[in-house]
């Protein structure tokens, strides 16, 4: 499963919006996103680690490596 869909899915879960994702993202980083920016960014597949790390933190989550 691609980023994207996972992202997506966890929003859905969490009852939240790309649009209120944007504003906590902006709100933790001191950066400006749009939910513009950040579909962008997952449609382009460009989205870095350090901003998974932040949405996983605002939904609740954090990213975990585990030995296969």
């Amino acid at each position: 499963m691609d980023i994207k869909t996972q992202i997506k899915i966890l929003l859905t879960l969490k009852h939240m919006s790309v649009e209120e994702l944007a504003k906590h993202l902006t709100k933790k980083t001191n950066k400006t996103y749009t939910p513009a920016k950040i579909y962008g960014k997952l449609n382009r597949d460009t989205i870095s680690f350090t901003e998974c790390q932040h949405i996983a933190d605002i939904l609740g989550y954090k990213i975990e490596f585990k030995e296969l």
